[in-house]
């Protein structure tokens, strides 16, 4: 087995318990638990109609936020955010998806993920499936799947494979709730062909729980009718299976005897994927549930209602790890002694979705929030292929087109949207009453206006500019740069030692067919074996493998 000298992680230092900490074994695991498309529709959270009752549990040993956001109303952009702890638009991971405009984005070179600074510093990483971090290595799975530096495993279904006395990090994604899944079944198998319908029937049907249309209490922003029911019934049903899953995770975490030693979070990557709600910064799109259970640490019941960001993981999850936060992220810890104030604001922003391109961004407060449509002159729905094959978006397509749409169902439909809206969530949680020119709230809508003028103004917002200027950034010329091949140098004592050409490459090492780990300096091997690296630079193709053997 490769053994690896202390030494510097490409430059990084990586800043781990200070003396009298914990050894590694005496760190907490890490375990994120993500749902897809979900805002907080949990019997913790008030909700009579929801199925939850594992998160229900987990709520009650744990810490409940209120005020928890994402910062985009849709998945790459969300997720880009979260693994970086950095605004999407700032490093130009804002449009959904980058790929399919033809590029991946790439963030500055010394700036690492935080499941790589987790790995780093001696963590098991492992993802489930879905990253989703729009920098990934090319187009199609590669584009989606992000640089493979950040795991020690994926796929992976749980903590078990890991070495023997390593922490781990996982990061877990729950399908079962995401947009599609509210689909009948006859439409998804349509539009993804029959395997996928065959699959939705095996893994998705709700057959063990369905929920009553009727009991459900609809926004006011949707229309009251049966097909609108129906599929946030369908919603509820997939909720539920999601509840299971995760009780099936946290059983299987008691069943190891590592309840007592794990962090675990419990997050949505956005809100509601329903019309409205996905896509869109609005806190239906927004607002997700967040719970955090940190058994002796963290009191059981316990409510936080402060704002939090969802680029406040990154930095929370560091620094219970006893990694030190690089200084670009922007969130703040959420925990322990080094927990940050609260914010007076979290801020969000919404880019091309798939063919549409569009410029909004949002600014929250406690209690109002501001949204600047820097496109005013276009309608609010605008065709969206995946979104328009719901039902309930269907019929309130056709509904809109002859006019029978009205009152607060009626305002997503106008032809040109307000320029600014500013609304009190207190009084008006749905976000349907327009407070801009209302006299009474002049001064509240100066300062929001002034503080996201004073965000765009310290954040460089990459979102904002054309997006052939933003290709021509990342892909000069359209082509993807190639991670240069590293080099493998061996000296005379025969420690092997590796260098990329490219600044920022994160590089991995092997010995023979064993696994992959991060290259942290000098590499000791008995003569004749056979070591292997690979580079990748964030956004770009990865090089290919380069071995040598040890003399």
């Amino acid at each position: 087995m490769v053994v690896q000298r202390v030494g510097l992680y490409l430059g990084m230092v990586v800043g781990l318990w200070t003396a009298g900490a914990a050894a590694g074994a005496e760190r907490p695991n890490l375990l994120l638990l993500v749902a897809e498309d979900l805002s907080p529709r949990l019997g913790a959270y008030g909700d009579s109609v929801a199925h939850t009752p594992n998160l229900d549990r987990l709520a009650s040993e744990g810490v409940r936020y209120t005020r928890a956001f994402t910062t985009a109303g849709v998945c790459a952009p969300s997720r880009a955010a979260i693994i970086l702890g950095v605004h999407q638009n700032v490093w130009g991971a804002g449009h959904m998806r980058a790929a399919a405009g033809g590029y991946t984005a790439v963030p500055p070179p010394d700036w690492k993920a935080f499941p790589e600074l987790l790995r780093a510093a001696g963590y098991y990483t492992l993802n489930s499936r879905k990253t989703d971090y729009q920098m990934g290595t090319g187009f199609g799975g590669g584009a989606l799947d992000g640089p493979f530096s950040l795991w020690d495993e994926t796929p992976a279904s749980d903590w078990r494979e890991r070495p023997d006395g390593k922490p781990f990090f996982a990061y877990l994604t729950f399908l079962s709730t995401h947009e599609s899944q509210a689909w009948p079944t006859w439409r998804i198998g349509s539009w993804l062909g029959l395997g996928m319908a065959a699959l939705r029937l095996g893994t998705h049907w709700s057959w063990f729980l369905e929920t009553d249309p009727n009991s459900i209490r609809l926004p006011p922003y949707y229309p009251d009718t049966a097909t609108v029911r129906a599929d946030l019934a369908r919603h509820y049903n997939n909720i539920a299976l999601m509840d299971r899953r995760v009780g099936e995770i946290l059983e299987r975490l008691e069943e190891d005897g590592l309840a007592e030693d794990t962090v675990v979070v419990f997050i949505s990557d956005h809100g509601d994927g329903l019309p409205r709600a996905k896509r869109w910064v609005y806190d239906s799109g927004m607002h997700i549930p967040m719970i955090v259970r940190w058994p002796g640490h963290l009191k059981g019941g316990s409510v936080d209602e402060s704002l939090v960001s969802a680029i406040d993981l990154a930095p929370t999850l560091l620094t219970l790890a006893g990694v030190a936060v690089p200084g670009q992220m922007d969130g703040r810890i959420l925990i322990g002694p080094d927990a940050g104030p609260e914010p007076s604001y979290v801020f969000a922003a919404r880019d091309r979705v798939d063919d549409v391109e569009d410029a909004v961004r949002a600014v929250r407060h406690r209690r109002f929030k501001y949204i600047r449509n820097l496109h005013p002159e276009r309608p609010y729905v605008m065709p969206s292929a995946f979104r328009d094959e719901m039902p309930m978006m269907e019929e309130m397509n056709r509904l809109a087109e002859e006019g029978r749409l009205e009152g607060d169902a009626a305002l997503w439909f106008r032809q040109t949207r307000d320029p600014e809206e500013l609304y009190d969530t207190d009084a008006d949680p749905h976000e349907v009453r327009n407070l801009v020119a209302d006299p009474a709230h002049a001064a509240t809508l100066q300062r929001m206006r002034a503080e996201l003028d004073r965000w765009l103004a310290v954040s460089p917002d990459l979102g904002l500019l054309p997006e052939q200027e933003l290709r021509e950034r990342f892909w000069p010329g359209g082509v993807q740069p190639r991670t240069p091949d590293p080099e493998l140098l061996v000296a005379p004592d025969g420690s092997v030692s590796v260098r990329c050409a490219a600044p920022g490459a994160s590089v991995e090492v092997r010995e023979g067919r064993g696994p992959w780990s991060l290259y942290a300096g000098l590499l000791h091997a008995e003569p004749g074996a056979r070591i292997t690296a690979r580079a990748v630079r964030y956004g770009w193709e990865e090089s290919r493998e380069v071995s040598l053997r040890v003399p």
